[in-house]
């Protein structure tokens, strides 16, 4: 199986990046234009998609179907105040669809095709997940993408649809602030003990669109999120607003030109502005902006001070630090106890942002992440951490819920009353599973909403129908117990529920009637969530389903009735909340697969024309009067096969401007069969003289070697009369052929007589034959006569045996010696 590889995406307002994690460490991978940065843009033609940054740069000559600004339209009706605002900036085509939804009508194959943004979200998934495997050369199996702190459960499961159309593993939704934070604390090597004090560091990211401002804690290989504050409308696009309407209203008094009625212009305008933006940044003189053929074929110029953009950014300035002193408010930190503040995104670079930051946390804003890229790298840090295909550092996250939870049930037919419980409150961990007891004899649904102020203009989170609930066998209501879980991604949900069913002695009636009397009037769910309030009910979300203790009366009845046998049963639950139903993830899926592949055949097309082309114009300039294939072709053929290609390419410009890729491909081969032997003959032509050349030399050498042997060279002396006599045929027959063949007539303008080939291969016949020949190993050294041997051995036999009596009259001698010497011990 090939290796997988983990990615993290920063999904911004304006543009993404992908980050991987490799053994060496995370890094960033370029796109098809090597650009790191894919701005957030699909277009559509009537041809195919263009997506990422072949999509940006058409954007002015296809302002109507070329589609930007999605994060903002995700899991929201198209009659929410948000997405009214972000319409006045937006020039494609929105309108409402079934149900109150966004629809984004464009030009597609010609044709009107409505999509949901987050069908062109995964669009740019399916792009991204396209680039990453380019860049790796492995599959993508799991990923985590990046979302704002502020997203609500709506939000966060829209990102969620997009991914799974995209066909992407989605392990975590993780929060720009937290994916910030893990990719400053990961590589720190002096954080304190888990004993000691924490780290304290805040996070200042201002990037396209949105401002979120963070507060951390960190311990050696942990953090923990303290809180999370944001405007998720002040980001770098509202500077650009205000310096453009400034330009405006300046081109209207000098030029009599309105920018804002001609949508191309402005849009010109706004990309000026935002490079004049990041010019002042580093420069507080006056600074120059020029556009040509701006309106009306007009040209305008203009010039603005970073002083003067201050002044009339003044509002969005105080909005800045209304959120930076919210954060440092919430945290309920000291000056003191703040060790640094880090800024990421692209407006943080702003100065007037620095300084503010500076006057309230007193503190000098720090650069030591790549603040374009920090949250792409935490996300993939994240993702390795959760993915069995990478091994990474412990590092424990500990996420917090920007807002707090609270959960409804409705009153049951036997008089229970409704009730309700904040069960998440502000800033609680994330994951987290709690688990919620009623006592009911009938199905019954719990609600969930947001019990505060959140950038959404509906508070409710979604409502489950806890099903199959009956009651027990004396028509008594029966203990159930709910999980309600806020997971990995942030999302609020109702996990699991379970009927207990009761098989209880007859005398245990009194306790039952007793359970029940305590349900009326106050359900036991609100009582039990209140013990559960203190640490022994609040479970940490883990590998295993955590379990409250159970509420008091029943613990008190397991102690008096020990023959009580629990069943637990698992029951289904209807959930009504926002996102697709698995039927639409499925028709979309299947959608985007065939938009894949009508891309892919586009793309086919496109090469094959492409090449084509590519072939008429090359060979046509290699073809003209002094091109270098003039010579090699009759002045008749070369003057019709011009005339050919000329009408080759007034014919791609006109009918064959939209023919498929096999028609492009049958002309290719039609012109090659014309084109490619006039330029093998000028190949031949070029490398005739050096082939023949080396034939020579061969020849040239076998001559030497043979009058070596003619000399009686000892070298060549074991070769035999028969051996030379080849050679010296084998030499004359190719000395003959090549100088035959040299003084052929050869006219450039048809196929030569004799192929640098055949040559070749007559050269390599010639050394086939005389090689083997000329190289062969003279015989070696013959060994002395076998009778010489034996004399030699027998001599050598007696000496030994001569010798042999002395050497046993010295061991004896020595043995005695021995024994002596023991004998004296």
């Amino acid at each position: 199986m090939a290796a997988m590889s983990v990615i993290g995406i920063d999904l911004g307002n304006e543009s993404c990046y992908v980050a991987v994690a490799k053994a060496g460490g995370i890094e960033t991978i370029a796109n098809d234009y090597s650009l790191r940065s894919t701005p957030l843009c699909v277009a559509f033609s009537g041809k195919n998609r263009i997506l990422g940054v072949a999509a940006k740069n058409q954007q002015v000559t296809n302002l109507k179907n070329t589609v930007y600004g999605l994060k903002r339209l995700l899991g929201r009706k198209f009659r929410d105040p948000h997405v009214q605002r972000e319409l006045q900036m937006l020039p494609f085509n929105i309108i409402e669809v079934a149900n109150g939804n966004i629809g984004i009508k464009v030009q597609y194959l010609n044709e009107e095709h409505i999509f949901s943004p987050e069908q062109c979200l995964a669009m740019l998934l399916t792009k991204l997940k396209d680039i990453s495997i380019a860049a790796l050369q492995t599959p993508i199996n799991d990923c985590v993408i990046s979302v704002p702190s502020y997203f609500t459960n709506n939000e966060r499961k829209a990102v969620l649809d997009a991914a799974a159309i995209a066909g992407l593993n989605v392990l975590r939704l993780f929060n720009e602030t937290t994916a910030t934070a893990l990719s400053y604390g990961i590589y720190k090597q002096d954080l304190p003990a888990p004993e000691e004090k924490p780290r304290n560091v805040v996070f200042v990211d201002c990037g396209h669109s949105s401002l979120q401002v963070s507060a951390c804690a960190f311990h050696k290989g942990k953090l923990r999120m303290i809180t999370t504050t944001a405007d998720p409308n002040l980001g770098g696009r509202d500077f650009d607003h205000i310096l453009a309407d400034h330009f405006c209203k300046e081109f209207l008094s000098k030029y009599k030109i309105d920018a804002k009625s001609n949508p191309r212009a402005y849009l010109r305008l706004l990309a000026e502005v935002e490079k004049l933006k990041k010019q002042m940044s580093a420069n507080s003189t006056s600074l120059p902006l020029n556009i040509e053929c701006f309106m009306n074929d007009k040209d305008v110029r203009g010039e603005i001070k970073r002083s003067d953009m201050e002044v009339m950014c003044a509002p969005l300035f105080q909005r800045v630090e209304h959120t930076l002193r919210n954060c440092l408010e919430q945290s309920e930190l000291s000056i003191d106890d703040i060790y640094a503040v880090e800024i990421v995104g692209g407006s943080s670079r702003i100065p007037a942002i620095k300084q503010l930051i500076e006057k309230i946390f007193k503190k000098v804003p720090s650069t030591t992440l790549n603040q374009d890229e920090a949250v792409s790298r935490g996300c993939a840090l994240q993702c390795a951490m959760l993915s069995p295909a990478v091994r990474v550092r412990d590092f424990s996250v500990t996420d917090v819920q920007a807002f707090p939870v609270s959960v409804y049930w409705e009153a049951s037919g036997e008089g229970d009353m409704g009730g309700n419980v904040e069960i998440f409150p502000a800033k609680h961990a994330v994951p987290f599973s709690k688990l919620l007891t009623f006592y009911r004899n009938e199905p019954f649904a719990v609600k969930a909403c947001y019990s505060s102020n959140v950038p959404y203009p509906d508070k409710h989170i979604g409502t489950w129908i806890i099903k199959d609930v009956r009651p027990n066998a004396e028509g008594k209501a029966q203990k159930v117990k709910v999980k309600v879980r806020l997971n990995l991604h942030g999302i609020m949900s109702i996990s699991s529920a379970s009927m207990y069913e009761a098989k209880n002695s007859p005398e245990s009636d009194v306790a039952d009637e007793q359970q029940n009397q305590n349900a009326n009037g106050q359900n036991d769910a609100s009582a039990e969530q209140q013990q559960k309030n203190g640490p022994g009910g609040e479970t940490p979300d883990g590998d295993t389903a955590m379990d409250a203790a159970a509420s008091q009366p029943e613990e008190g009845d397991k102690e008096k009735k020990k023959k009580n046998v629990l069943k637990s049963v698992e029951l289904p639950i209807e959930s009504l909340t926002y996102g697709f139903s698995q039927v639409e993830l499925n028709q979309y899926t299947e959608q985007e697969c065939k938009m894949i592949a009508a891309d892919r055949q586009e793309k086919e097309r496109a090469d094959a024309r492409n090449a084509l082309e590519e072939y008429v114009y090359e060979l046509r300039g290699k073809l003209s009067s002094d091109g270098e294939l003039s010579e090699f072709v009759a002045e008749n053929d070369r003057v019709g096969l011009v005339q050919q290609l000329d009408h080759m390419e007034n014919w791609l410009y006109e009918e064959g401007e939209e023919c498929n890729r096999q028609v492009y491909s049958d002309k290719l081969q039609e012109l090659k069969s014309k084109g490619e032997p006039i330029q093998n003959r000028r190949i031949e032509a070029e490398l005739r003289p050096l082939v023949f050349e080396d034939f020579g030399k061969s020849l040239q050498l076998c001559q030497k070697t043979l009058d070596l042997i003619r000399n009686k060279d000892p070298k060549y002396a074991h070769l035999t009369d028969e051996d030379v006599k080849k050679v010296e045929q084998s030499y004359a027959a190719s000395y003959q052929w090549l100088e035959q063949a040299r003084s052929k007539h050869v006219n450039l303008e048809v196929p030569p007589p004799i192929t640098v080939a055949q040559i070749r291969q007559e050269k390599a016949n010639f050394e086939g034959t005389v090689n083997p020949i000329l190289n062969k190993q003279p015989p070696k050294a013959k060994s002395p006569p076998k009778d010489d041997k034996d004399a030699k051995d027998k001599e050598t036999k007696e000496q030994q045996q001569q010798n042999q009596p002395n050497s046993q009259a010295e061991s004896e001698q020595q043995q005695n010696q021995s024994q002596e010497n023991m004998d004296w011990a």
